[in-house]
C-alpha cells in the first residue's frame, strides 16, 4: 500500500509551545505596533521609533547599540553556550502617504503613514527578542536583532552593514532571516522561494536637448518632443529584443515633461522611469544599453541627449538551503497548509538584498490580509488604505524565534536557562 506523496512533517519537540509563547506576547506586540503606527517617521532618522524600541528591549539581557549615522538599533542576545551568530531583521521606516484607514490608532503625523507594515516588523522582532531571551539556555551562539531604518529607498541596510551590524556579536553572522508582511496574502500564511525573490530597482532620467522655436515652423527648430516619444518605444524594444525571456526585465517610463504652452516648440524634453531586473547580468546589460538607445534615437532627430542612471537596490536572492529550512520551520510552526513556495518573484525591491549578498539567508512574506477581505482585492502594501491584520503578529514572532532556535541548537543537551 502506498500513502500520499506529501505528508505533513512530524512535530519537532524544539518548537513545542512556541506558538503559545508567541501568542502570550500578543498584547505587548500589538501595543508596540500601534505606538509606532501612530507616530510614523521617514528615512534614516527615526528618533521616536528608536526610543520606542529601546524601551521595549530595556529589561532584556541584550547588548544594545545605536547607529552613528542613522537611528538604527542593534541588539545582541548571547546564548548559554558558545557558537555562531544569526541575524534577524525588522525595518522601521514609514512612507510619505496620508493615511485613510479609519483606524483608531491611525497616523497622527500628517502626510506620513506605515503603509508597508514596518510597524509590524519592529513589533514582531522585539517580541521575538523577548521570547528568545527566555529561551537563551537553548541557544548555542548569539542572535543579532537588526532594527533598520531607511528601507524605503534610503539604503538603510547598507548603512548598518558599514557600521558593523554583521559583526555585532563578534564573528560575522552565518545566517540571516527577514519577514515582510503582505496585505494580499491570508493572515498567518508564509510564502517564499529559493533564488531571486525580489528585483533590482534602478531609475533613469533622460534630458533631450534640441532647439526651440515657433510651433508653426518646426523646420526652423529641432523638436525634442518627437525624439523623446520615439525613445519610449525604443526602450521597450530594448527590453523585448535584447533581454532574454528566461531572465526578464521590466522597464517603465513614468514621467515625460516638455514645453510651456501650445505654440512653442521647447528646447528640452525629459523622461524618467525605472527598470527592474532579476539578475546582475541582465541589470548590467540594461544599464549599458539604455544610454546607447537614447543617444542613438536622439541623434536621429538631431538632438543631444544626457542620460543619468541611479543605481537602486540589488536583486534579493534567497539561499536555496536556508530557504528550504525556513519552509520546513514554517510547516512546523504555522502548519503544513499555511506554508508554500512562491511560483514567481516580485518585481519590487528590498534592501535586505545587501545582507543576502554577504550572508546566506532568506527573505519571506507573511500574510496579513484582514478577515472578510478577498486577498486578491484587498488594498496592497503602499496603499494609503491598507490595513494589516494583527492576528498575524504571533506567527511572525514564532517564526523569527524558530529560525534562531533551529540555527543555534546545541550539539548536546541544552543547558538550563
Amino acid at each position: 500500500m502506498t500513502g500520499p506523496t506529501e505528508l505533513p512533517p512530524l512535530p519537532d519537540t524544539r518548537f513545542a509551545g512556541l506558538a503559545a509563547e508567541a501568542a502570550s506576547l500578543r498584547p505587548s506586540t500589538v501595543a508596540l505596533r500601534r505606538e509606532i503606527h501612530r507616530h510614523p517617521e521617514l528615512g534614516l532618522h527615526l528618533p521616536r521609533t528608536q526610543e520606542a524600541i529601546q524601551r521595549a528591549l530595556a529589561d532584556l539581557p541584550l547588548e544594545i547599540t545605536v547607529g552613528k549615522a542613522t537611528s538604527s538599533v542593534t541588539a545582541v542576545l548571547r546564548g548559554a553556550r558558545p557558537g555562531p551568530a544569526v541575524l534577524l531583521r525588522g525595518d522601521m521606516d514609514a512612507l510619505p502617504l496620508r493615511e485613510d484607514t479609519g483606524l483608531e490608532f491611525g497616523s497622527e503625523v500628517e502626510g506620513t503613514m506605515h503603509a508597508c507594515g514596518h510597524d509590524l516588523h519592529v513589533a514582531m522582532l522585539a517580541s521575538a527578542a523577548r521570547l528568545l531571551a527566555a529561551r537563551a539556555g537553548e541557544l548555542a551562539g548569539s542572535v543579532v536583532f537588526m532594527f533598520q531604518p531607511g528601507e524605503e529607498g534610503f539604503h538603510g541596510a547598507r548603512h548598518m552593514i558599514h557600521e558593523g551590524v554583521l559583526e555585532a556579536a563578534g564573528d560575522r553572522v552565518e545566517r540571516a532571516f527577514a519577514l515582510h508582511v503582505h496585505g494580499n496574502m491570508p493572515a498567518g500564511h508564509l510564502r517564499t522561494r529559493p533564488g531571486p525573490i525580489m528585483a533590482a530597482a534602478d531609475t533613469f532620467s533622460v534630458r533631450v536637448v534640441g532647439k526651440g522655436g515657433h510651433g508653426s515652423a518646426p523646420q526652423h527648430a529641432i523638436d525634442p518632443v518627437p525624439a523623446a516619444a520615439a525613445m519610449v518605444g525604443a526602450l521597450q524594444t530594448l527590453i523585448t529584443r535584447r533581454v532574454g525571456v528566461f531572465d526578464p526585465a521590466v522597464l517603465s517610463v513614468t514621467r515625460i515633461a516638455a514645453g510651456t504652452t501650445t505654440n512653442i516648440i521647447p528646447e528640452t524634453a525629459e523622461l524618467e522611469g525605472t527598470f527592474r531586473t532579476l539578475s546582475e547580468s541582465t541589470r548590467a546589460l540594461v544599464r549599458s544599453e539604455l544610454p546607447m538607445v537614447c543617444e542613438a534615437v536622439g541623434a536621429a532627430h538631431g538632438c543631444r541627449v544626457h542620460v543619468d542612471i541611479e543605481p537602486g537596490y540589488p536583486v534579493t536572492v534567497n539561499d536555496p538551503m536556508e530557504t528550504g529550512r525556513v519552509l520546513g520551520l514554517a510547516e512546523q510552526v504555522l502548519g503544513f497548509d499555511r506554508t508554500g513556495v512562491m511560483p514567481d518573484p516580485i518585481m519590487g525591491a528590498e534592501d535586505f538584498s545587501y545582507v543576502l549578498q554577504r550572508v546566506p539567508g532568506t527573505f519571506a512574506f507573511l500574510g496579513a490580509c484582514p478577515p472578510g477581505m478577498d486577498p486578491e482585492q484587498a488594498p496592497s502594501n503602499h496603499s494609503n488604505r491598507i490595513v494589516h491584520d494583527e492576528s498575524a503578529l504571533p506567527a511572525g514572532v514564532a517564526l523569527y524565534a524558530a529560525f534562531a532556535l533551529d540555527a543555534l541548537r546545541p550539539a548536546g543537551p541544552a543547558l538550563a536557562g
